[in-house]
């Protein structure tokens, strides 16, 4: 008998078996999809704790980058998250509402994910990597109970993309976000912050002509918050090698190095951001301003904002208004203000991540010229030896007819911008003869000693930040030096001398001097001072002395008005009223005296560290153990600052702002380094990594960095999957 066979029958029977057989099998869950993620990931500690990332693919690493990051300090990471959304006050209740708002005003969470969904495939591929490594840290530790974020999404670095978190918005009053969104009242005076550790960092590049192997090297030295940022090493085999510090959260090293190139940022005065006052037009229910002799519409839209109330949620809903220069931040006069502020987080994060994988100079000045590093100078040096700065980045183009120090007339259309300077047209510096580059948040009219570029050459907009006693500090130690090793430029980074001392104590023994009926109890301390050569040092008296008699003066002494740091403390030492600066030295030496029961108290016995637990804000105690610091703060030329208060009554002082991540790096046929951290790599007290390099954050006792593989692998105490750990 003959059997045909109906060809398109079987198709359809073997199809619907098929689709059977595969509907059977359930689809991979998403713990099963981040398991099989972290099988492409090998985390090695080593002796310090530091994590040394090692990915299959760029993504990969960055899986493992945040994981890793999620291990030392999840709270500090999640707390950035926080703030930088706009999500604060539901874990800090009301007060936080206008810290929110101000981050709403100028991307809403809607606005994020759309951006993110229009952003090229390679980047979404590193924010999902961000994203899938701190869910599967929360997925694979299920005791850690976040504060508020419970799953991370791949959008939220649009939030936190500007380099190091904050460097715009910060600039930002909440006081008149506060005014004008509470009350409609004008902008409340500026706080003042000049009691404060100034922030900021030092940076330094020296030519193989001055080294002693003839290799480039370089200073990273950020002065944050301590703890503000870990210590990493990420490796892919897309050729990913970059090593230094990342602000907890980020996916890219933000101060640091790889095999050919190093990269040191430094906060920026140049005008890159621009205030606008508007004139505003009531019409009915409709609000226009005026720009070019028009009337456009006044966008107005709704921010709904959550904070928490005791255990419960509640809703503040503000209306909040832009024009095509920004959001409406304060009211100065009655007159609405709005800022325009870099916001390009596409290209922001595109930049910052790209800058960790370039290896010339010309790859990184390529890489510079996207322009959105708007908060940032920029130190480098590379293994060609080629050492170059860059003073800022993000710079807008402006007519210069007009001041943009302050609020210029948003209805003038020639106030607004005109795109931004190219690389080329800011300032910058290459090789210099001289063999050095420095850059301490100071002008970069120094940054090169004579080989310096010249101001008249450039837009007042674009330097116009002042002199400080470090930059001075900076050219006096590098002028002249040669023969450069690691050891002997940390040993000048290091260098003790406080030269916003010598103006200031000089004045102050002037008015001792001239006067007919000095006060006997002060003549003591002032031969202290009178002895002092000026450098900080654990055992000096007179540094004590000069620190209390400064900050008492800032406190309390008649300041100028419209001056800097610098210029404020040349003030107090040279133009001040001499009888105020007795009366101020008079109430330091008291207060030395009812702190410490003599004025003849040592400085170590007084300037500590101490860590005593994991907080984002730190707790002291003067009866528990602390360790002695020779250093002093920033505000007085410190290089090596160390910003130290009293915290709650406290006597001793306790660092809290400074030095915090530092490191030396050589460009050679191999590059060579040694870093610090202060405390340690881990948040956790129960960690040996919480503390274990604090003393030899004392006794400046750098470590070797372990770069290549196989110097990993020597120092490596633990090794294991991201999931895997035990």
């Amino acid at each position: 008998m003959l059997i045909r066979f109906d060809f398109k029958l079987l198709i359809v029977v073997l199809l619907t078996l098929f689709i059977s057989a595969c509907a059977s099998v359930p689809p991979i869950s998403e713990i099963d999809r981040l398991t099989a993620r972290a099988q492409r990931v090998e985390i090695i500690r080593d002796d310090f704790g530091v994590p040394h990332i090692y990915g299959k693919s760029d993504a990969d690493a960055v899986f493992g980058l945040l994981y890793a990051q999620a291990e030392d300090d999840f709270k500090r990471v999640e707390r950035n998250y926080i703030w930088a959304m706009g999500r604060l006050a539901e874990v800090e209740g009301e007060k936080a509402l206008y810290s929110d708002l101000r981050a709403r005003l100028f991307m809403t969470i809607k606005q994020a994910k759309l951006i993110y969904e229009d952003s090229p495939e390679s980047l979404k591929a590193l924010c999902e990597a961000f994203a899938d490594g701190l869910n599967y840290y929360l997925a694979t530790h299920p005791n850690v109970k976040p504060a508020l974020i419970t799953k991370f999404e791949p959008w939220m670095p649009m939030f936190f993309s500007e380099g190091s978190i904050g460097g715009d918005i910060e600039q930002i009053s909440i006081s008149g976000i506060r005014a004008f969104y509470g009350s409609k009242t004008n902008n409340p005076e500026t706080q003042d912050v000049v009691m404060a550790e100034p922030s900021g960092s030092n940076g330094f590049a020296i030519a193989g002509k001055l080294t002693q192997s003839g290799n480039a090297m370089l200073l990273i030295n950020p002065h944050t918050s301590f703890y503000f940022r870990p210590e990493v090493h990420v490796v892919s085999e897309e050729g990913l090698n970059a090593y230094g510090a990342v602000t907890w959260g980020q996916f890219f090293v933000y101060q640091g190095f790889n095999e050919k190139n190093g990269w040191m940022h430094t906060s920026t005065y140049v005008d890159f951001m621009d205030e606008y006052l508007e004139t505003i037009v009531e019409r009915g229910n409709d609000l226009f301003y005026l720009y070019d002799g028009d009337e456009l519409a006044v966008k107005k839209s709704v921010v709904s904002l959550r904070y928490r109330d005791g255990d419960t949620f509640k809703y503040k809903t503000f209306p909040t208004f832009h024009t095509h220069h920004g959001p409406v931040t304060h009211m100065e006069n009655g007159q609405w203000v709005t800022t325009r502020i870099n916001w390009d987080p596409v290209r922001a994060l595109q930049q910052s991540f790209i800058r960790t994988k370039t290896s010339s100079h010309e790859g990184f000045r390529t890489m510079m010229n996207m322009r959105t590093n708007s908060s940032n100078n920029t130190v480098y040096a590379d293994a060609d030896g080629n050492i170059a700065y860059y003073h800022g980045n993000f710079i807008p183009k402006r007519d210069p007819s007009f001041d943009y120090s302050s609020a210029v007339n948003g209805s003038i259309k020639n106030t607004d911008w005109k795109g931004l300077h190219t690389v080329d047209e800011t300032i910058s510096i290459l090789n210099p003869a001289n063999g050095w580059i420095q850059n301490a948040n100071s002008t970069p009219f120094t940054a090169a000693a004579e080989f310096s570029p010249k101001a008249e050459d450039y837009p007042t907009y674009m330097a116009p930040d002042p002199e400080n006693f470090r930059g001075i500090h900076a050219v006096q130690v590098l002028s002249g030096e040669s023969n450069f090793t690691l050891d002997k430029l940390i040993e000048v980074a290091y260098d003790p001398y406080l030269p916003g001392f010598k103006t200031l104590l000089s004045g102050l023994i002037e008015a001792y001097d001239s006067s007919r009926n000095p006060p006997r109890e002060l003549e003591e301390p002032i031969n202290q001072l009178r002895q002092w050569d000026y450098r900080v040092a654990l055992d000096s008296v007179a540094m004590s002395l000069a620190h209390y008699y400064g900050m008492q003066y800032l406190r309390d002494g008649t300041r100028p008005q419209g001056k800097s740091m610098m210029q404020t403390i040349e003030h107090f030492g040279t133009n001040s009223l001499r009888s105020e600066r007795l009366s101020i030295f008079e109430q330091a030496v008291a207060k030395l005296i009812t702190d410490f029961g003599t004025w003849n108290t040592p400085w170590g016995d007084i300037n500590r560290l101490q860590r005593l637990t994991g907080d984002i804000n730190l707790p002291v105690d003067d009866q528990k153990p602390s360790i002695p610091i020779g250093l002093a703060s920033g505000r007085w030329g410190a290089l090596a600052a160390f910003g130290a208060r009293s915290v709650n009554g406290s006597k001793k002082l306790y660092g809290y702002r400074g030095n915090s991540f530092v490191a030396v790096v050589e460009f050679g046929d191999k590059v060579t380094a040694k870093s610090l951290l202060a405390g340690g790599q881990s948040g956790d007290p129960k960690s040996p990594h919480f503390y274990d390099q604090a003393q030899r954050y004392a006794d400046r006792e750098f470590k070797d960095v372990a770069f290549y593989k196989e110097d990993v692998l020597k120092r490596a105490v633990e090794r294991y999957t991201p999931g895997s750990r035990k």
